[in-house]
């Protein structure tokens, strides 16, 4: 790797195989040297949950000039955390990039999201970190319409940094009827999920139940979040944070309990 430039660590909850990734590696190696860890499997919905039971292996899959990738038998979180305690010997990355996700992380779901998990592994270990996803899902789609946006995204967090502890979360709606109109930053929609599981008759007898589910936003007049936005064909950015101490509450609860 070339010490004068950024040193940028790549990682996904799709895998290697799939075009977002491959869109990001595109974008990002006009900056820097890339290191990419990314899970053997599809891991979507793993949120940050690590290999404690398990032991993880890791395959080098692409080693050339300014460019290492690597596949990690484990979750997203295990991939940004194998790669920066034992894979990357020589130096820490500079920046950590995750997606291009198919598929939203918009609102209460990146509670859930493997490629929110690879960010906040990331500024855990004190890397300015960003995850990209777009609002189409299937690993065919066609990711590189994100690429000019992606691109704008980099230039600027290279550029000016980061606040400490934040990393951003972007989603890009889908370009197949409209083109994006701009980039809003935003909040998370605080909606939730409804209508969750789908109970099936089991060929062999009995029932069996399928995760599925509607997303309903608590509001969908408030021009702050996220979901507003991508339903009118903005894209956005929500900086978020891993501490989750309820600052306001602080002296409610403690005169309700000591």
């Amino acid at each position: 790797m070339d010490n004068k430039r950024p040193l940028i660590l790549i990682s996904n909850d799709d895998g290697y195989h799939f075009n977002g990734i491959h869109s990001l590696i595109k974008v990002a190696q006009r900056y820097g040297d890339l290191f990419v860890a990314a899970p053997v499997e599809h891991q979507s919905g793993k949120s940050s949950a690590i290999s404690l039971d398990r032991p993880v292996r890791a395959q080098l899959v692409e080693q050339r000039e300014g460019f290492t990738a690597y596949e990690i038998s484990g979750t997203p979180a295990d991939c940004v955390k194998l790669a920066i305690s034992q894979l990357m010997t020589d130096r820490k990355p500079d920046l950590v990039l995750a997606g291009i996700n198919h598929g939203f992380n918009m609102g209460i779901s990146t509670l859930y999201s493997g490629t929110m998990a690879c960010v906040y592994e990331g500024i855990m270990h004190g890397v300015p970190s960003v995850a990209f996803s777009y609002g189409l899902h299937g690993r065919e789609t066609v990711t590189t319409g994100c690429e000019p946006l992606v691109d704008q995204v980099l230039q600027r967090v290279l550029k000016g940094g980061l606040p400490k502890d934040v990393c951003l979360n972007v989603n890009i709606p889908p370009m197949t009827e409209h083109p994006v109109k701009g980039l809003k930053v935003t909040i998370s929609d605080l909606g939730r999920w409804v209508n969750e599981w789908e109970k099936r008759d089991h060929p062999m007898g009995g029932n069996y139940y399928w995760m599925t589910g509607d997303y309903e936003m608590l509001d969908d007049n408030d021009d702050r979040t996220d979901m507003y936005w991508l339903r009118r064909h903005y894209a956005t950015v929500t900086p978020c944070h891993i501490d989750q101490t309820d600052y306001q509450s602080l002296k409610a609860v403690s005169d309700l309990l000591l």
